[in-house]
């Protein structure tokens, strides 16, 4: 079973909000909620390739380090 989506999360440093499953944009004045579904489906497209890119690193980051070709280059 996976966890719970957060309440509140920010869309990679950008000055969207998602905040119970709607997305606001904040700045210095407020936040204002997205009302267009375009928008909105973007948003999600988005929020999720960037969720797919946060895991695909991760799991290079995981994985035990092998030489690089150039570091074996000329070696037999």
């Amino acid at each position: 079973m996976s966890a719970p989506p957060p309440r509140s999360a920010r869309l990679a440093q950008s000055p969207v909000v998602l905040r119970d499953g709607r997305w606001w944009l904040v700045g210095d004045a407020g936040s204002v909620p997205v009302s267009d579904p375009s928008f909105a489906t973007m948003l999600d497209d988005f929020a999720d390739a960037v969720a797919a890119a946060d895991r695909a690193v991760a799991d290079l980051r995981a994985r035990p380090s092998e030489p690089s070709a150039s570091s074996t280059r000329g070696r037999r």
